[in-house]
């Protein structure tokens, strides 16, 4: 079984995304932070004195985005296009998309359809993202819109999509996991159905989070759009907690507390089956919600009619904690310093930057 463990003296990780192509991953946040195997401190602390890696972020507005509190779908598709084109530097979409995805390729679109189609990852957004690839040549059998309950997903309003567009509209859970790719954690989770190894009366049983077959065994290319939601624990319901938490079972015993989703979230999102098919973030920032817990509220939220892209979820993630923190400023809220660690680790795991003053940000002018 390919496992990843929690934290240090793990085994190494080894997947395959190809045949005869093996990669062997050996992660653990002591690992990362303490330099453990290694005399100067960190394995990458060196390259990183020489040469500290960038992000870059191309932000799009268009101030008639929203209409009472409804995307526009025609502007929308406008915005993601611009935003594509100059991510990419080239002249037209459908180029712009045949930089990061082929024909053969299986992509999923992760969203986030917990919190409905009006908070959470908002319909509009990925109708603009499937015509897109539809244009550049995409199948639409190749085309898997997902997130962890297909449940959820009817809910927010993608089985329409789903219906008008052609492509498929799957849920993590309903898929099943992939018993050979899991990630070990000591903290033991109460198992509910829908769990691997839920009914199961085994030794461990509840150490392992397994990963969707999705991921293992279906979707090729990964494009992963979030909200801009604050979230308790971890600061923003965004990119890294979004796919994270979508992608694999027992995750709710990582939930409810800022330590533990600081710990799991950037480790389940350095597993091979996450970070090596992943080619686009999206943030849906058409609407910000700054307050409010793990729940929609339209009193706590501010349109913003913007759309951000990148290749980079920490640092997408880190500009929506410095959006919320500027909202909840505007609005004379109190609130209480927003725990950063779940992003300084998944900048340790060189999943991104977590630093804002490495994020190059792109502004579209309107």
């Amino acid at each position: 079984m390919a496992t990843i463990g929690a934290g240090g003296s793990i085994p190494d990780f080894e997947v395959s995304r190809n045949p005869g192509a093996w990669f062997y991953v050996g992660l653990g946040l002591a690992i990362a932070a303490t330099g453990i195997g290694n005399p100067g401190g960190c394995r990458w602390a060196a390259a990183a004195e020489l040469s500290p890696p960038r992000a870059r972020v191309i932000v799009v507005h268009d101030p008639r985005a929203m209409e009472t509190y409804q995307p526009n779908p025609v502007r929308v598709r406008q915005m993601l296009d611009r935003a594509l084109r100059r991510w990419t530097e080239q002249p037209e979409a459908a180029a712009a998309w045949r930089t990061l995805v082929s024909t053969g390729d299986v992509v999923g679109i992760k969203v986030a359809s917990t919190l409905g189609p009006t908070f959470g990852t908002r319909p509009a957004v990925v109708a603009a993202l499937i015509e897109g690839l539809l244009a550049a040549g995409i199948p639409a059998t190749n085309i898997v819109v997902w997130d962890k309950y297909l449940s959820d997903l009817r809910r927010a309003g993608f089985d329409e999509l789903a219906t008008r567009y052609g492509v498929e509209l799957a849920g993590a859970v309903e898929s099943g996991f992939d018993p050979e790719v899991a990630y070990d954690s000591p903290l033991l989770g109460t198992l509910v159905w829908g769990d691997l190894e839920f009914g199961q009366h085994l030794p461990g049983a509840g150490r392992k989070s397994h990963v969707t077959r999705l991921l293992t065994q279906r979707v090729t290319r990964l494009i992963v759009v979030s909200p801009m939601v604050a979230h308790v624990e971890a600061g923003v319901t965004g990119l890294l907690y979004t796919l994270a938490m979508g992608s694999v079972d027992n995750f709710q015993r990582f939930e409810g507390e800022a330590a533990r989703l600081a710990q799991a979230v950037p480790e389940i999102c350095a597993l091979p089956p996450l970070a090596d098919r992943l080619v686009l973030c999206v943030v849906d920032a058409l609407l910000c919600q700054y307050l409010g817990g793990n729940r929609g509220l339209l009193h706590y939220s501010t349109v913003l009619n913007e759309l951000r892209i990148g290749r980079d979820p920490v640092a997408l993630d880190v500009l929506s904690l410095q959006e919320l923190e500027r909202q909840r400023r505007l609005m004379n809220i109190a609130h209480p310093p927003v725990n950063r660690d779940l992003y300084e680790n998944a900048a340790l795991l060189e999943l991104g930057v977590s630093d804002l003053a490495r994020i190059d940000v792109q502004r579209l002018p309107e």
